[in-house]
């Protein structure tokens, strides 16, 4: 059994981003297995007002708690988390000790600095990309 996290926003959770959740959470196991518990975890490290406003360059929508909980109820999320306070330190993967970060298929700069801090700090966690939803056309920035 797998622990996987997923970074995001998540200003308002949208077909894409279940998809998202769901791509990440079939890495723990299949879910068309009939009959088997899914085992794994799937953590949704939700970002933070003040890192939010800093890389969107615009306040969300929703507060960090009430993104939280938008999170915490869609049904492949096993828990929803706040992230760090601060950008590029990683505590939280430290905190929860993920196998896999699974990323959005829009997340280039996250993955290269999450790259640098894991080849940095030598730890041991893969990274996986997901696919698109679609055409990609359910992305916040196009809703």
């Amino acid at each position: 059994m797998k622990r996987v996290v997923v970074f995001g926003i998540f200003d308002g959770v949208h077909e894409g981003h279940r998809d998202l959740f769901r791509q990440a959470r079939e890495l723990n196991l299949p879910l068309s297995t009939p009959g088997v518990d899914r085992g794994g975890e799937l953590i949704v490290i939700v970002g933070r007002d003040a890192i939010a406003e800093q890389l969107k360059g615009k306040k969300p929508k929703y507060t960090e708690s009430e993104r939280v909980k938008m999170v915490q109820v869609e049904p492949f999320v096993d828990n929803a988390v706040l992230g760090d306070t601060e950008p590029s330190t990683y505590t939280v993967l430290v905190q929860y000790n993920p196998d896999v970060v699974c990323l959005g298929y829009d997340q280039d700069e996250l993955e290269a600095d999450l790259q640098a801090w894991l080849q940095k700090t030598g730890k041991n966690i893969q990274i996986h990309r997901a696919q698109p939803y679609g055409d990609g056309a359910l992305h916040n920035s196009r809703l």
